[in-house]
């Protein structure tokens, strides 16, 4: 048995045909179907911001970096709703309790922080 041809199967999964051929062709529409045709929830793979990135913190809150120009012309007693409207694209349930400016050494905002309530 040394010497049989491998099985269709096996060969499928081998990937052991010419390029070119009908088989082929199968095997690359069946992987860009799979690719192309599964529903996003499937993977978590949901669109997040760029803009607004999660840091690593304790005692079980989250705190938020946000973009400067994010909040840059909202107005201070406004931070926090548009903040909490910007962290709940990452997740849902955040409620932001508290944004802060972190600035350089010449005053320059540089980004906000925005911590969650645990």
């Amino acid at each position: 048995m040394a010497g049989s041809q491998p099985s269709t199967l096996q060969r499928f999964i081998l990937w052991d045909y010419p390029r070119g051929s009908r088989q082929y062709d199968v095997v690359v529409v069946l992987i860009l179907a799979f690719i192309f045709g599964m529903p996003r929830h499937i993977f978590r793979d949901q669109p997040r911001p760029q803009q607004v990135v999660l840091v690593p913190s304790t005692a079980g809150s989250q705190t938020f970096w946000l973009e400067p120009d994010l909040l840059a012309n909202v107005p201070e007693p406004q931070r926090i709703s548009q903040a909490t409207t910007l962290v709940r694209r990452y997740n849902e349930k955040a409620t932001v309790t508290r944004v802060d400016a972190i600035s350089d050494p010449e005053g320059d905002v540089r980004g906000y922080m925005a911590y969650t309530k645990p």
